[in-house]
């Protein structure tokens, strides 16, 4: 047999795998699916998101304009014939100017053949336009409410996302390309990795973004070198292996948001918050909350606060003898910080000496496109969901968040695992990215509904904590707040708002990118850029008019700030266990390793309440 020959055969044993992979996993789905239909009585779908309403309103009130959907029409009208004209012209050989581009970092359309290729240049364009009219449609209707005009917005965008070209494989250029090479096995191989993603939701779409087998944690993620010196039912406390011979005097605290892991700051060596820091000469303690079922729906915001921060700031003291910590809190991580020092500034606990919050939110009065999914009745529908469970699916919240940047987050995954038909790349970011942790139910409805619904952390006397009525504009040691422009989850403006709130002395810088990429930003990449201003008015626009921009890293001028707010007095490195406290185990610990659908009463190491 020739190489001709072998070819050809070993295809047709590829595929021949494939279709039996696919069969099986087919008739898998549908047992499944049937099973659940025979089974206990489910009520109808609800439109838990007010959606149908929302667009029945905006549909009354285009209706009773009809001269503005007219003109919106006529305006799409002139435009496609513009595009005609300018596609007639191109396609006799002449240059001309696109009617329509996508917007910088749209990545959807950078194959070469977008541009180069008459016909798919025609369906970007044409797509393009239609997608700019529709938004500009409905976003210019007049007297819709305000929230429902937010809801409006973002599912139109989800919409109009969703039918992107370059979401099917007969308009999708590396598609068409790939499935003429591959005498179509990438679609083959993409209904099996579309099965199989099905199967791992237990009936439910949950896309995967990385290969997880590529990590394990401890030795390519969560690397840096640590012990586990405390623990309770709700944390562990990870003490980090010091890097010089001398560290601050004052310990370093972190605490990261229980909704993700600790370990976004200490992916990789090289872009690691916590190793950087440790290098700094902090001796580094952070929080690594557990992965909570349902045998935590009773636990409080509360509970998180005593046997968080409380718990930690006590465990450090034993560990090192000192009386007075640097605390830094992440996102949901910062608003407990935040609540924290409330309490401490009410029952004059001075243990905090400064506090750094990051993309965190104390006042809660521009919530962003996360406002979409957080109004009453929604928040009634989630109770109802978590008071079933115990507790938030932490993919549910990942697939809010995810919806936030659908073209990167979702439809980029659709394109290369399902239609392109390969594996997901091996990325530690979306390694973390996918692994979601649950929320208590008593907790997480205590904080959707003091926090984002009513807005009462910022309010002196709003929210009750520990017996205590507390006000954070009480709160008067040294502050600094750093915030993302791109961010989605907490907009960098309300962050602002927030570190108006405090009494002290506060430091406000902006950095660039989003969430999670302008936080995890070594000054080694030299990306992004940060802006700082050592006024801070009223408003965040008048802030950022007069800023002053820097290029690189802001983690540079956080260690300035630090060195500025410590008393600049240093000692004789520590080494965990060496204090009162006895090591547990290694870093990163049992908690963070605990996965969704990994058995919860499997954690050897975890106590029982």
């Amino acid at each position: 047999m020739n190489r001709k020959q072998a070819k050809p055969a070993a295809a047709g044993a590829d595929s021949a795998q494939v279709f039996a992979e696919v069969a099986e996993r087919s008739s898998r789905i549908l047992a499944d699916f049937v099973k659940r239909q025979i089974g206990p009585q489910k009520p109808a779908v609800a439109d838990e998101f007010g959606i149908a309403k929302a667009f029945m309103d905006l549909s009354a009130l285009m209706l009773a304009r009809p001269q503005h959907l007219a003109e919106a029409q006529m305006n799409m009208f002139w435009d496609y014939t513009r595009l005609w004209q300018s596609s007639w012209m191109q396609m006799m050989g002449q240059k001309t100017e696109p009617v329509a581009v996508p917007r910088k970092g749209d990545n959807r359309f950078r194959d070469q053949d977008w541009k180069d290729n008459f016909l798919f240049d025609y369906l970007k364009q044409s797509y393009l336009i239609a997608a700019r009219h529709i938004h500009e449609a409905v976003s210019k209707v007049e007297n819709l409410p305000v929230e429902e005009r937010k809801k409006v917005d973002f599912f139109t965008r989800q919409y109009i996302d969703a039918l992107s070209p370059s979401n099917f494989a007969l308009t999708n250029p590396e598609v068409a390309r790939e499935t003429l090479a591959s005498g179509g096995q990438n679609l083959l191989r993409g209904l099996n990795n579309l099965l199989g993603d099905i199967e791992r939701g237990d009936g439910q779409l949950q896309i995967s973004m990385t290969d997880t087998k590529a990590f394990k944690m401890g030795e390519n993620i969560a690397t840096t070198p640590g012990k586990v010196v405390y623990q309770n039912a709700l944390m562990q406390l990870i003490q980090y292996q010091p890097s010089t011979n001398k560290v601050y005097k004052r310990p370093l605290l972190i605490i990261p948001p229980w909704i993700n892991k600790y370990y976004i700051l200490d992916l990789r060596e090289s872009n690691s918050f916590i190793k950087w820091a440790v290098d700094q000469g902090h001796t580094v303690f952070v929080i690594s909350w557990v992965n909570p079922g349902k045998e935590y729906a009773g636990k409080t915001f509360e509970d998180y606060l005593h046997q968080g921060p409380n718990d930690a700031l006590a465990a450090i003291d034993k560990a090192t003898g000192e009386k007075q910590v640097n605390v830094i809190g992440y996102c949901l991580g910062g608003t407990l910080l935040g609540a924290a020092l409330g309490v401490m500034a009410a029952k004059k606990d001075k243990r905090v000496a400064s506090a750094t919050f990051f993309v965190s939110l104390l006042d809660f009065s521009i919530p962003g496109e996360l406002g979409v999914f957080i109004d009453e009745k929604q928040v009634e529908n989630l109770e109802r969901r978590m008071n079933d469970r115990g507790y938030l699916e932490g993919s549910e919240m990942a697939g809010t968040f995810n919806m936030l940047r659908s073209n990167d987050l979702i439809w980029s995954f659709v394109v290369n695992n399902y239609l392109m038909g390969k594996d997901p790349f091996p990325f530690d970011l979306l390694y973390w990215n996918s692994d979601s942790t649950r929320m208590p139910a008593k907790m997480h409805s205590f904080y959707l509904r003091n926090m984002y619904l009513a807005n009462k952390l910022k309010e002196p006397g709003g929210i009750s904590l520990d017996g205590v009525p507390i006000d954070i504009s009480k709160i008067k040691i040294p502050a600094y707040f750093i915030s993302t422009a791109e961010d989605h989850i907490a907009p960098w403006k309300s962050v602002y708002l927030g570190a108006r709130v405090l009494s002290g002395k506060v430091r406000f810088v902006l950095g660039g990118s989003g969430h999670i990429a302008g936080i995890v930003n070594p000054p080694a990449a030299n990306k992004y850029c940060y802006w700082t201003n050592p006024e801070l008015p009223e408003s965040p626009d008048e802030w950022l008019g007069t800023a002053t921009r820097h290029e690189g890293s802001w983690w540079a001028d956080w260690q300035a700030w630090m060195d500025q707010n410590n008393d600049g007095v240093k000692v004789v490195a520590r080494v965990p266990g060496d204090g009162k406290l006895q090591v547990i185990e290694d870093a990163p610990g049992s908690y963070v390793s605990l996965r969704l659908g990994a058995d919860q009463a499997t954690a050897k190491t975890r106590p029982a309440k």
